[in-house]
């Protein structure tokens, strides 16, 4: 947090104040003085930054009032005449130097007074902003295709659109000694412990960093275990997905100049939900997650399962499958290790262009590269045509994860599981898998456990893990941390009942 320990003051004397601010935005030519009269009498000027204000604004409604209403003013009336003759509804009195740098970095106009040792911060900012449009980066199947903004204001005024209760609060500050990013904290009071509020709030004021200019700077410096592969806060640009969190009691974190949220806690199988899955029949949704679920666990053990087999353990493949692998690998010079290591790095390299790539071009590249680097591969006898399988399987599941980020985890926990399968074989494989358990068990967020509820185990809660059950079933909100006065999320008896007609004969 950027804090001045010894805050300058106002001068009463103007000119002090106009040379003094001069001289910081020293070369700064988009910052504007203008300097004026008050009532033909009154010295006075005006700071502020062009491009961030509305300056249609600025002539109609502060100079061209302050310069045709003669009055005297003090330190005593300033804000009252002030309020009466501008047409300004964000009027605010600001006292030190420090200050009024920050607000004209934020799009205020400064109004500075001779005799007076305060100035006057007017928000009339503009400037120019995206309009809210489809997420980019998560596709709707489903639902509200709004996302978020750069605009931290246009971001929770939709939160409000959704959440009209006066419980929804929303905490700001200010982060960054340089670039004083606003970083909002959302939740909804009652609905979200109060331990869990206190912890962010405590996480977010412990930031000591001289800027924040994406939420993923905020993730690093308040995620719980920073070495871990698995990120432990969930990141989105949906405001449905929000909403949704904050009436499950967690906590939203929005930062100014990115489009993408900060949701806490959350869990492993949090991020192996979809926003879709509430949004669509209960047993289709439960279907899609069994399958999630089993391409998943395909994503991270299934070429170091080929390569354990076709390594050490021969005798579990059939024979006949065994001698058609052999014959497709008989001119093959390298092991099955290295086999599986050129395709899946080839792999990965593909599917990285394509994200950088414009997206015209970008899913093309990716797919004709894949098919036309497998092919030259196999037929120059450097891959055999099983592998090539295998690695396009293993591909196409890692694509079913719905978080980017939890996706890249697995890619890149693929790696060591199969140099363990490679050298140990099925005991390999099965090391590494026990090792990710217990560090997915170890692992926390925002204190709650990672893998909640499986473990610790709460059997009321698995409705919503292992099925997707029935709205009228989700009775509660999930356990998090603490106490809540309101674990309950609807009325008894919800479930819809057929009409009792009189049947005619």
């Amino acid at each position: 947090m950027d804090v001045t320990s010894n805050p300058q003051s106002i001068s009463a004397v103007l000119d002090d104040n106009y040379e003094r601010l001069t001289g910081i935005y020293a070369n700064a030519r988009d910052v504007k003085f203008r300097k004026i009269f008050i009532g033909q009498s009154t010295k006075a000027f005006v700071l502020f930054i062009d491009g961030l204000v509305n300056v249609e604004v600025l002539d109609l409604h502060v100079i061209s009032a302050l310069v045709k209403q003669p009055f005297q003013m003090n330190d005593g009336n300033a804000e009252d005449v002030l309020a009466s003759v501008l047409t300004i509804s964000n009027l605010e009195v600001v006292d030190t130097i420090d200050e009024t740098l920050f607000r004209i970095g934020g799009g205020c106009i400064l109004l500075f007074i001779d005799g007076l040792t305060r100035c006057f911060a007017m928000g009339i900012a503009k400037w120019e902003k995206r309009a809210i449009e489809e997420p980019a980066a998560e596709s709707v199947v489903r639902g509200p295709r709004e996302g978020f903004t750069e605009s931290v204001s246009v971001n929770t005024s939709m939160l409000r659109r959704k959440i009209k209760t006066p419980s929804l609060k929303i905490q700001s500050y200010f982060v960054g000694t340089l670039t004083r990013t606003e970083v909002l904290i959302v939740y909804i009071e009652g609905v979200a412990a109060e331990s869990l509020v206190a912890e962010t709030q405590l996480r977010i004021k412990g930031i000591n960093i001289d800027g924040i200019l994406e939420s993923g700077y905020i993730e690093g410096l308040i995620e719980d275990n920073p070495f871990s592969p698995f990120p432990q806060l969930q990141v989105t640009e949906r405001p449905d997905v929000v909403s949704a969190a904050l009436l499950e009691g967690r906590v939203s974190v929005l930062i100014d100049g990115t489009p993408f949220a900060l949701i806490a806690p959350t869990t492993l199988f949090a991020m192996l939900q979809s926003p879709e899955d509430y949004y669509q029949r209960f047993f289709i949704s439960t279907l899609i997650r069994w399958l999630r679920y089993f391409f998943f666990i395909m994503t991270l053990v299934l070429p170091s399962l080929y390569v354990a087999i076709l390594t050490y353990h021969q005798e579990m493949v059939p024979t006949s499958l065994l001698l058609s692998i052999a014959r497709s690998r008989e001119d093959i010079p390298f092991p099955a290790l290295v086999e599986a290591l050129l395709m899946e790095i080839s792999f990965e390299a593909l599917r990285e262009a394509g994200v950088r790539l414009p997206k015209q071009v970008g899913a093309a590249v990716s797919i004709v590269g894949a098919l036309v680097i497998g092919q030259a591969a196999t037929s120059a006898g450097l891959v055999s045509a099983p592998m090539v399988m295998v690695v396009a399987i293993t591909g196409i599941a890692s694509f079913m994860m719905p978080q980017y980020s939890s996706g890249i985890a697995i890619r890149m926990l693929r790696f060591p599981i199969m140099f363990l399968s490679g050298m140990l074989g099925l005991l390999g494989l099965m090391l590494g898998v026990i090792v990710i358990v217990i560090h997915l068990c170890s692992l926390r967020s925002l204190g709650v456990p990672y893998m909640q509820p499986l473990a610790p185990m709460r059997g009321s809660e698995m409705r919503d893990v292992l099925l997707r059950s029935p709205l009228w079933l989700l009775n509660k909100r999930p356990h998090l941390t603490g106490s809540v006065s309101n674990p309950n999320r609807q009325g008894p008896n919800q479930k819809p009942e057929p009409p009792q007609g009189n049947d005619s004969a």
